[in-house]
C-alpha cells in the first residue's frame, strides 16, 4: 500500500488545512520510495515523539512530506526558500531540519542504514578499514595548508596577539 494516500486515490494526508502538501504525490527523484520510507519511518516517528515531548508542540505537517522536502533541498542543493509549492512551507521544513540536526538524527539515521546494509551483505556492522587516497592525505596534512597572507612581523602588535606589556626586539615600552 503506498504511503502517499493521495496517489492511491484515498483521502489526503497533511492535517494542515490550506497547505499545498495536503494532496502531495511523489514526483521528484529525491522523494523516498515506499521501501525506503518503511525503513526510515519507525525511527522518524520515534524521533518526532521525542521532539513533541521536548518542545510541547505537535507537528502540523505530514512527516513523510517533511522528509521528502529535506531530501529535495539536500539532493538538488537549492535554498530552503526555493522548495516547490507541493512541499510544506519552507519555514516549517527548515525548522524541522534544524530540530533534527541539532539532535544528531540525520547522522544517526545514516549510521543505522549503513549498518543495516552491511549486515545484509554479510559484513560486520562497523567498518574496520578505510581507503585513503593522495587527495585525502594532502587535504588533511598541515603542510598542505596555504601560508598566511601576512606574517607575524608585518602585523601590528595587537593583531599578532602581543600585549603592550610584552617586550619585543628593539622596543621597550617603559622608561
Amino acid at each position: 500500500m503506498p504511503s502517499y494516500l493521495a496517489a492511491a486515490g484515498s483521502a489526503t494526508r497533511c492535517p494542515s488545512s490550506g497547505c499545498w502538501c495536503r494532496d502531495r504525490v511523489p514526483r521528484y527523484p529525491s522523494d523516498l520510495s515506499d521501501e525506503q520510507w518503511a525503513v526510515l519511518e519507525p525511527r522518524a516517528r520515534e524521533a518526532m515523539r521525542e521532539l513533541t515531548i521536548a518542545t510541547g508542540r505537535p507537528m502540523v505537517h505530514d512527516l513523510r512530506a517533511m522528509c521528502d522536502a529535506v531530501g529535495y533541498v539536500v539532493k538538488n542543493g537549492v535554498e530552503w526558500r526555493a522548495l516547490p509549492a507541493d512541499f510544506p512551507p519552507w519555514e516549517a521544513v527548515w525548522a524541522f531540519f534544524e530540530r533534527w540536526n541539532g539532535r544528531g538524527l540525520p547522522q544517526e539515521l545514516v549510521t543505522r542504514l549503513r549498518e543495516r546494509l552491511r549486515r545484509h551483505q554479510g559484513r560486520k556492522p562497523q567498518p574496520t578499514a578505510c581507503i585513503a587516497d593522495s587527495q585525502m592525505v594532502k587535504a588533511t596534512t598541515p603542510s598542505a595548508r596555504r601560508p598566511a597572507a601576512t606574517t607575524a612581523a608585518r602585523r601590528s602588535p595587537a593583531a599578532a596577539g602581543a600585549s603592550p606589556s610584552t617586550p619585543r626586539a628593539g622596543y621597550w615600552p617603559w622608561p
